[in-house]
């Protein structure tokens, strides 16, 4: 079986590992456009159950991603001169330059032929394969020359946002909320290695044009961003992409759903199937998800449309809850102001809140004082579990 995977990204490089695994015989090749070693995004953010799968599927890469993620334990949220920290919370982050070298090297080292420089156009030759994979990402070149059959959806987002590194080392999730004379600005950032951290501004649309964001050249515009963030900053710049200058760094968020995922002997993966809203940091996992669960269908002796109809069966009911969760993330932050005002430790617990389809249809105190009564009837009833048993013992015993 031949198959060709157009991108380079984490959902081709896991996917392309997983069938060479499988079947060492499969001549699977790996196209990115861009050379080797160039990419964007600084850090991508997991959780921990999925170092567990991870470890399922492939245990040379999950311990190399292990090694060489951070880990955070906190979560941290600024308002405006109140700090309030969220003491549980826990998450893994690797560099997503790192996390493309272990899985190109993992996926040489079985025999994967990975090209760099080498974009993939829908009339390639080198596409004559038993099957195509566009994991190409969310402007799919590969996707949109077949555009109407796959029923290719996008819909941007209302706010603005763009994707940032600064060499402060944040060792907590940290969320910082800014109020301008233009409305508010907020950040999330989290280091991902022991030098650097990923900070992701975002703002509606009158905070971008009031502020100027919309005009100014970089330079300008990052010198703005550090005086407004100066405080969890502390002094430490921020880093913009050099490929790019001024507002063209400046994005609406694309979702991206379509209406069936194969075509023939081409497949969607990743962000060419679907796309989730940053704010709920599952992009990374939910591609190499994608990655797992074609591989699994292709393992089997099912005609390829089969194994192919599976995957997308499989995937698509996977991904529901957390295509609502990060739909409802993604609102929160563009109704801020509903919930701004509200005393620190209210807000941070909304914000920790913010999937609840329910959210936005009940006032936030009331739905406050709710998910607090529901949290310690929950704990009541753990600790009425725990001391049953114990009880009875100590009963039976006198």
């Amino acid at each position: 079986m031949k198959v060709v995977c157009a991108g380079g990204g984490p959902a081709s490089l896991y996917l392309a590992i997983l069938l060479k695994q499988q079947d060492a015989s499969r001549d699977v090749s790996v196209h990115e456009k861009n050379p080797e070693g160039a990419t964007y995004g600084w850090g991508v953010t997991y959780w921990p159950d999925m170092l567990d799968t991870l470890r399922a599927h492939d245990e040379v890469s999950a311990r190399a991603i292990e090694e060489h993620s951070v880990r955070w334990s906190d979560g941290v949220a600024h308002v405006r001169d109140l700090t309030t920290v969220h003491h549980g919370d826990e998450g893994f982050a690797i560099g997503r330059h790192r996390l493309l070298r272990i899985l190109a090297e993992r996926a040489g080292d079985l025999g994967v032929d990975v090209r760099y420089g080498q974009a993939l156009s829908p009339q390639d030759p080198a596409l004559e394969a038993d099957l195509v994979v566009a994991g190409d990402g969310s402007r799919s070149q590969l996707r949109d020359r077949h555009a109407e059959h796959f029923g290719t959806r996008i819909v941007s987002g209302r706010n603005r946002f763009v994707w940032l590194g600064t060499t402060k080392v944040f060792h907590s999730f940290t969320f910082s909320f800014v109020e301008t004379d233009h409305g508010w600005l907020w950040c999330y950032a989290y280091g991902f290695d022991g030098t650097h951290s990923t900070c992701i501004v975002e703002c509606s649309p009158d905070t971008w044009t009031g502020l100027g964001l919309d005009v100014l050249a970089q330079d300008v515009a990052l010198k703005l961003l550090e005086g407004l963030f100066a405080g969890p900053l502390e002094g430490h710049p921020l880093i913009g992409r050099t490929d790019v200058d001024g507002p063209s760094q400046w994005q609406q968020f694309p979702t991206v759903t379509n209406r069936v995922w194969s075509h023939g002997n081409l497949v969607l993966l990743g962000d060419a199937a679907h796309t989730t809203h940053y704010s709920i940091g599952a992009g990374t996992t939910l591609a190499m998800q994608d990655a797992m669960a074609l591989a699994r269908a292709l393992r089997g002796p099912a005609p390829l449309p089969s194994a192919l109809g599976e995957y997308e069966r499989v995937r698509r009911r996977e991904l529901l809850p957390v295509q609502s969760a990060a739909r409802h993330s993604a609102g929160w932050y563009e109704n801020l102001t509903r919930y701004i005002d509200l005393e620190p430790q209210q807000m941070f617990a909304l914000l920790g809140q913010r999937h609840s389809p329910l959210l936005p249809y009940v006032p936030p105190q009331l739905y406050y004082r709710v998910d607090r009564a529901v949290d310690r009837a929950q704990a009541l009833r753990s600790l009425k579990r725990w001391l049953g048993p114990r009880i009875a013992r100590i009963l039976q015993n006198k």
